[in-house]
């Protein structure tokens, strides 16, 4: 399959970076297992642009991250395994199965009706897989990568046991499960096993991710919402304390914690106007 004419063009510059003598030194000493990072950077910064509300740096962003997409088909091609066109080819028949109230005879379905069925299809392709290689499918969970950020995959991973109903119904039973967890993280202060202290906070971030999940929130963005919340209120103190001659670390916590306060109440009144 034929990429497009400006697809086609990245591909070509592509090639030339990896081309050997003629090439770029960096780009040629480049692996599939070096370019992950870079490829997982660019998926963060996308999300950033998309939060900030920058369409021209969201527009670039997409562009490295196609970039990606592109380095790694091409390391692929030079192996024999695959090419960019095949790439396309794959995510196009995928879209093509996954739509056929779309693309085939069924019509009419609500946006949940469509997620039921995405997953469905999802799980007959599974099924065929496993089918060809029973060792990949073993567990219904083994589709989900281990490389995404911890709370994206807490959700992915109960979102999928949710399918086959192991859930609660109910987001204030996982406010319980949560209150549970500061119970238990309590308790193991009190033994000071730093091992079972830190235990007992993963098992809270995975209820706190499971809440997310239950009222439709993305934990990722809320994690990013309270970072830039922080990052304001604390920027509030450090300036607040410079106008004085101060600096954060010459003061009482006192003091620090009540222009904290200052600065969220500014933040909260601003939001209801």
């Amino acid at each position: 399959m034929q990429p497009s004419r400006e697809a086609k063009r990245l591909v070509e510059i592509m090639e030339a970076l990896r081309s050997p003598g003629t090439g770029c030194a960096w780009d040629l000493e480049q692996t599939f297992e070096t370019i992950v990072p870079y490829t997982i950077e660019e998926s963060y910064e996308i999300a950033d642009a998309v939060a900030r509300g920058d369409m021209n740096d969201l527009k670039e962003e997409l562009g490295d991250l196609l970039l990606q997409v592109v380095f790694q088909a091409r390391i692929a091609e030079e192996r024999g395994l695959f090419d960019f066109g095949s790439v396309v080819e794959a995510i196009t028949q995928k879209m093509i199965r996954r739509h056929p109230h779309v693309f085939g005879s069924v019509r009419g379905l609500t946006p949940d009706e469509v997620k039921a069925l995405w997953e469905r299809i999802k799980r007959d392709e599974k099924s065929a897989k496993s089918s060809a290689d029973p060792v990949s499918g073993e567990c219904i969970l083994a589709d989900i990568p281990l490389a995404l950020p911890g709370l994206t995959r807490a959700v992915k991973l109960q979102a999928k046991a949710s399918t086959v109903g192991f859930d609660w119904n109910d987001a204030r039973l996982v406010i319980e499960k949560i209150r549970e967890e500061t119970d238990e993280i309590e308790a193991a202060l009190d033994t000071g096993d730093s091992a079972a202290i830190a235990g007992e906070i993963g098992d809270l971030l995975f209820s706190a991710a499971n809440l997310a999940r239950h009222v439709k929130a993305d934990p990722e963005a809320a994690i990013r919402q309270a970072n830039a919340k922080f990052e304001r209120r604390f920027r509030y103190i450090e300036e607040t304390l410079a106008r004085d001659g101060l600096a954060p670390g010459t003061v009482a916590l006192e003091e620090m914690e009540a222009l904290w306060n200052t600065a969220k109440s500014q933040e909260e009144n601003q939001a209801n106007r």
